[in-house]
């Protein structure tokens, strides 16, 4: 059994789909929801479904005793940030080389770096007329937004569709495909 931890900041659609998808799971178990805002929704979800959930403001986020004391107190293997909006410290990727995975709204490399999440990057599909966008997992790095590149799934876009629309569909890809990828992550990751 892989205990992992969820990051969120926001509302946590995907933080709920992921916590619903590995509910019956012999092999993965979120076993902490945490968030870095004190009123993110996420935590209402988590806690509805009976996931214990904690709450970090970006200085113990990134006071390594703190972290690590955490993470250890709920025997973290993997990590997954989704939604999550505070840029992860140094000594966190280091612990968690190769075990902690991010989502991004956009077919990166494009879209992608500080100040671009969520509305920010539907807002910039739009004004570049992308026919296409997507979501993109990816290893977390030092770099922000620019971990190796694990899965990616695309969506056409119309000249119509609004910066609401484009957020939608993309949204739809995250809600489809995240949990597996994560499953297959982790299942490669049990096996070696």
């Amino acid at each position: 059994m892989t205990n992992v931890a969820i990051f969120v900041s926001g509302s946590g659609t995907n933080c709920e789909n992921i916590i619903r998808y590995f509910k019956d799971s012999e092999e993965v178990k979120i076993s902490l929801v945490l968030s870095n805002k004190a009123d993110a929704y996420a935590l209402v979800r988590a806690k509805n479904l009976n996931v214990p959930t904690a709450i970090m403001n970006k200085n113990d986020f990134n006071d390594r005793e703190k972290m690590m004391t955490l993470m250890k107190e709920y025997e973290i293997e993997f990590i997954v940030l989704a939604g999550f909006l505070l840029i992860v410290p140094d000594f966190l990727i280091e612990a968690y080389d190769r075990r902690m995975i991010n989502i991004h709204p956009a077919l990166l490399p494009k879209y992608g770096g500080k100040g671009m999440w969520g509305h920010h990057v539907h807002e910039a599909i739009k004004a570049a007329g992308e026919t296409e966008t997507g979501m993109t997992v990816h290893w977390v790095s030092d770099v922000c937004d620019g971990g190796e590149i694990i899965a990616q799934f695309s969506t056409p876009l119309s000249p119509d569709d609004t910066p609401e629309d484009i957020a939608h569909k993309e949204h739809l890809l995250e809600m489809e495909h995240f949990p597996r990828v994560i499953e297959e992550i982790i299942s490669n990751i049990q096996k070696v």
